[in-house]
């Protein structure tokens, strides 16, 4: 039986890294031992990421709120329990979005929660 080296196959898989490994640096995207590592390398980082970016972007909420909380003279902790308290069912990311755009409604809720906390 002839030897088959499998050409049109690898050929097919280089093609298809070499493309993911596309505007790398140097012989990352030339070089198709380079580019594999870099790409699966790469794959790794995009997977940790994407949980990553949810951790982020709450711990960007809780800071947000946290300072607007406290002009309005409350902690983050207490507006929190406030709110519960008040049974105003909000979630951090629209919290976060009304401190920052509309200072006025993120007030009325920080007194309500304040009038909760002292009743």
């Amino acid at each position: 039986m002839a030897r088959v080296k499998g050409g049109f196959t690898n050929r097919r898989r280089h093609k298809k890294v070499l493309k993911l490994a596309k505007g790398y640096f140097g012989s990352k995207h030339r070089l198709f031992k380079t580019a594999q590592e870099q790409v699966f390398k790469s794959l790794v980082y995009a997977y940790r990421d994407r949980r990553a970016k949810k951790r982020d972007f709450r711990k960007l909420w809780i800071t947000r709120i946290n300072a607007a909380a406290r002009i309005n003279g409350l902690s983050y902790s207490k507006l929190m329990f406030g709110l519960k308290l008040a049974g105003i069912e909000v979630n951090r990311k629209i919290l976060a979005d009304l401190a920052v755009n509309d200072a006025k409604a993120f007030a009325d809720l920080a007194s309500a929660a304040k009038t909760k906390i002292n009743a």
